[in-house]
């Protein structure tokens, strides 16, 4: 039987994987100028983590984790989401000790068992940002901003939604008052909603039927019982956007589908991606440090799927893969492999992306392998040219060429040659 990848795990290719890098070096340009340092956390955790983080009625703990019992009998899941696996290792390392206010990053794969789709994954890669230990709105609109920029800079357009979700002290009021509105439509909502409206309640709000959103258009708005705190923080969020010139709006159905989230909560949005509308979701989670026995300390934070930002990458800007190589070196003839083996070495020790082959093909068949790799340039060097100490240097993508003298010394010849690829 032919070995294939998983449902749901996807390969990516040399073609797709400038793409990645681009997003990925991008978003720790952006991140470092905010502040943010680089953690690396495990993929494999303790079930109850998540268990504990995210809400034993949600829907990735009751049905989308990888979960397995190892030989100790310990129940181990594959992280579904980054927070929690950032969180217990800020808590082990006491990292609030070195610095009062955190802020982290994070970049790898995330597993959910779900139905594979358009930008969704089984394994997925994501970009996860959390700062601890503040709670001033400014610092809402600050995370918000820096993911809006880091969009910007990719060139991508997308629409910032935001929605408070309240806390401990006001969401009652309005939790009670939505099991009422579900109450009366009981019988009526699609299955998943009639089994949430009795576990999960504000999980019914994020519902994609057609049918049931239709019926929600007049549920009650959490805004509408905000305690004076949590308005007050509300309104100083959209504030601190509106200083930064960020447009927002607000949307009253955001709920997130992890039970930690407080207050601010928001999502970047496009409409290019079918059902699958958000590129990055995040907002505030104050009391999950101390829920998995930390210190009481405030947080926020945000996760961005990178493939739906490959794709909008592709869809958006047509993203293509870089050049592979700035130098071809076509060597011809034994003597000529032997010096352009040596020429290759010492350029990629001065920076230089060089590819050769090694067999001794025709010029004809070099030439096509050079402009397969979308090569910038091409050094044609065999007898002749070692001979006459001089090679051709062609210019790949002007169709020119000339002389290029070879030189006793190869590292000063080879800086020379690092010096005119930079001009061009």
């Amino acid at each position: 039987m032919k070995i294939q990848a998983l449902k749901g795990f996807k390969d990516i290719l040399p073609a797709e994987s400038g793409v990645w890098q681009r997003i990925e070096q991008t978003a720790r340009d952006v991140f470092h100028r905010f502040g943010f340092a680089e953690i690396r956390v495990p993929i494999l955790e303790k079930t109850d983590l998540f268990v504990r983080s995210i809400g034993e009625a949600t829907d990735i703990v009751e049905k989308e984790m990888y979960t397995f019992i190892d030989r100790n009998g310990v129940s181990l899941s594959l992280r579904p989401e980054g927070t929690a696996p950032v969180l217990r290792a800020f808590i082990e390392h006491s990292l609030h000790t070195l610095q009062p206010v955190q802020r982290l990053y994070t970049i790898g794969p995330m597993f959910r068992h779900e139905r594979p789709q358009k930008g969704r994954l089984r394994q997925f890669h994501q970009l996860s940002v959390e700062v601890l230990g503040a709670d001033h709105p400014r610092l809402d609109a600050e995370v918000m901003a820096m993911a809006w920029m880091l969009l910007t800079e990719l060139g991508l357009t997308v629409r910032l939604e935001i929605n408070s979700l309240g806390c401990p002290a006001c969401r009652p009021d309005f939790k009670a008052a939505l099991e009422n509105f579900l109450a009366d439509r009981a019988g009526s909502l699609c299955e998943d909603c009639e089994r949430r409206r009795l576990t999960n309640p504000l999980r019914v709000l994020d519902c994609k039927s057609s049918h049931c959103r239709a019926q929600y258009q007049t549920a009650p708005a959490i805004t509408d019982y905000l305690c004076p705190g949590c308005a007050d923080h509300f309104a100083a969020v959209e504030q601190g956007l509106d200083l930064l010139g960020i447009p927002a709006t607000r949307n009253k159905f955001m709920v997130r589908g992890l039970d930690y989230y407080t207050r601010t909560t928001f999502e970047l949005v496009t409409d290019q991606l079918g059902a699958q509308s958000a590129v990055g979701a995040g907002g505030r989670y104050d009391g999950l440090v101390a829920q998995l026995d930390g210190p009481k300390l405030p947080g926020i934070g945000f996760g961005m799927g990178m493939e739906r930002l490959a794709l909008l990458l592709t869809e958006q800007v047509g993203a293509s893969a870089p050049a592979g190589a700035d130098l071809y070196i076509a060597a011809l003839g034994p003597a000529a492999l032997e010096r352009g083996f040596q020429m290759a070495h010492v350029l990629r020790g001065q920076g230089v992306r060089v590819s050769m082959e090694h067999d001794g093909k025709s010029l004809k068949s070099q030439m096509k392998q050079a402009g397969r790799l979308a090569a910038r340039y091409a050094l044609i060097l065999g007898d002749e040219e070692l001979a006459s100490g001089q090679a051709v240097l062609r210019n790949m993508g002007a169709g020119t060429q000339d002389s290029l003298a070879l030189g006793d010394n190869l590292h000063d010849w080879a800086a020379g040659l690092v010096a005119r690829i930079a001009e061009s």
